[in-house]
């Protein structure tokens, strides 16, 4: 008895079907794409620009450049081996970290540079 009822739930609409592509587009498939597209272009797309930013700002690092980490420290690149650098952070104080752990390069070119107006 119950199975019958479930049965006849699933059953297509009385004189005939309106399946078949139609139905597939005005379903719930369209509304998945266009949530999976708002996705990525405010949340997706703008954190891998960073990632890449961050990553290419690490490859371009060198020594004498001032840099903040994620910590809040300022210094100034002393040494860089690889994937460590020494930072000084005041006269005759250094410490060793991660080149991942540096956030932003401090001083003019961190700032984009300006383009100038014609007169």
């Amino acid at each position: 008895m119950l199975f019958n009822n479930i049965a006849f739930a699933m059953a297509p609409p009385a004189g005939g079907a309106e399946g078949g592509a139609g139905g597939l587009l005005a379903g719930p498939l369209p509304m998945l794409v266009l949530m999976f597209a708002i996705f990525y272009f405010l949340l997706i797309r703008p954190q891998q620009k960073k990632a890449k930013e961050h990553k290419n700002m690490l490859e371009n690092l060198k020594v004498g450049d001032k840099v903040w980490t994620n910590g809040g420290i300022k210094g100034i690149i002393a040494e860089i081996k690889d994937d460590v650098l020494k930072l000084e952070i005041a006269d005759g104080v250094s410490i060793e970290m991660r080149k991942g752990y540096v956030t932003d390069i401090d001083g003019p070119k961190a700032a984009p540079a300006k383009k100038e107006k014609k007169k």
